[in-house]
């Protein structure tokens, strides 16, 4: 099957590996210089939507996979299925469940989906009252950004002060442009947070395995929050009741709920959970594509053919059974360049990123590096995902460490402590 996939980063990386392993023709769009060993990488940005559709018809793609959720809410999905190509990546209406949080909270809450208490606000006064109510709960308050803000328009507040400074520089600093002219203020939730994907044909669906994802900057869930500094899976602590539940509260109302609106919703349905004391899931969010990081110590585990179950769903015939799955663990380790998640530094020199090229148990994913005059340098916040398989979490941690101890480029830092065991009990949103 000839199968573009749509994006740069270390997630569409990981999406290509595992597509080519299984004998599939990839094209990818703009790519990356790891992207480039598995396919042919084409100079189309992602918000390039006539481009992406006309490159996809000009080289008779079978199907499209759109990793980045901004060209999905862009209506790329919409676009390319009026031309007739298959899409695993929902419609813009389906999108709007990660492009807008106002509205997937109003999703939340009609469906019956447990999620935290929260109030919509356009203007400085309702946000102080809203934080007002919110706060007097007594757990806490979150802020977040109504629009895709790049995982970064989120904000935990411990106190009043911080949740109004949050929302003041949403909604009068244009910390985050257009996504923050509206935002969202809930009450913090506190837990274990936990990844669960979907893929689905927008009537059935079929659970990836659980990945846990380490959101904050810094050792032990300390700093702002960042796309993602790394991820483990399987999240051992996830049990099987636990996954029941979350199939029958959280994505079976979802389906039914989108199903009721008239969404013909095909792609990943990506849930960001928090498990309680009780061990209840709550959902913070739907993303509408596959998870940075998590997708890639995900794709190390995988065993079935991906291509073959994404163009299921795009197609409205979602293969029978379940995915196989490597019984092994796998661990993804993050390094991020000088001033991350803040900033970052591009043009400085990579080494060390190519030694494991024949390691089908450590692979380097690249995400922000580009090449220039024959070099690997860096090209943004997120550079690498240093991800390895181990008979359990810790044996995958010993091996992905080893692995990041052999890369250098100056102003590199990651979090050390991806997989410990208790070292990331959960960070509250």
């Amino acid at each position: 099957m000839k199968i573009l996939v749509v994006g740069s980063g270390g997630r569409e990386h990981a999406l290509v590996w595992r597509l080519a392993r299984a004998g599939h023709q990839l094209v990818c769009a703009p790519g990356n210089p790891g992207i480039a060993r598995d396919a042919e990488c084409l100079p189309i940005a992602v918000d390039a939507i006539d481009g992406l559709v006309t490159a996809a018809a000009d080289r008779g793609v079978d199907l499209i996979v759109v990793g980045p959720e901004a060209p999905l809410v862009a209506g790329l999905a919409d676009r390319a299925r009026d031309r007739g190509i298959a899409v695993f990546g929902p419609g813009a209406d389906g999108a709007r469940l990660e492009g807008s949080k106002a509205f997937s909270k109003r999703f939340f809450r009609d469906c019956g989906i447990r999620t935290a208490e929260f109030f919509e606000c356009s203007t400085v006064a309702e946000a102080d009252e809203a934080i007002d109510r919110i706060g007097a709960l007594g757990d806490g308050v979150v802020v977040k950004a109504d629009g895709l803000a790049a995982g970064k328009g989120v904000t935990v507040c411990d106190t009043a002060d911080e949740a109004r400074a949050a929302a003041r520089a949403c909604l009068e600093g244009g910390a985050f442009g257009d996504a923050g002219r509206r935002v969202v203020i809930e009450q913090r939730l506190r837990g274990r947070e936990l990844s669960l994907m979907a893929i689905t044909d927008g009537h059935r669906y079929v659970l990836l395995e659980q990945a846990e994802d380490h959101k904050a900057a810094l050792d032990g869930d300390r700093g702002p929050n960042t796309g993602g500094m790394g991820a483990v899976s399987p999240a051992g602590w996830a049990t099987p009741e636990l996954l029941d539940r979350a199939r029958r509260d959280i994505f079976d109302p979802t389906l039914a709920g989108l199903r009721a609106a008239g969404i013909d919703y095909r792609g990943v349905l990506y849930a960001g959970l928090m498990v309680d004391a009780g061990g209840v899931p709550w959902i913070l969010e739907y993303n509408c594509r596959f998870g940075d990081p998590e997708t890639q110590p995900l794709m190390l585990r995988l065993r079935s053919d991906l291509g073959q179950w994404l163009y299921g769903a795009a197609t409205g015939a979602l293969p029978a059974g379940d995915l196989a799955w490597d019984p092994r663990a796998a661990v993804c380790v993050i390094l991020a360049s000088r001033g991350y998640p803040q900033s970052s530094e591009a043009g400085v020199p990579i080494t060390g990123a190519d030694a494991f090229v024949d390691d089908e148990d450590v692979v380097v994913f690249h995400a922000g590096t580009r090449e220039r005059d024959g070099r690997l340098e860096t090209a943004g916040g997120r550079v690498l995902g240093v991800t390895a398989l181990g008979a359990d979490v810790a044996a995958a941690r010993a091996r992905a460490y080893s692995a990041v101890d052999r890369i250098r480029f100056d102003g590199m830092h990651f979090r050390r402590d991806i997989g410990a065991r208790g070292a990331s009990p959960g960070r509250p949103a």
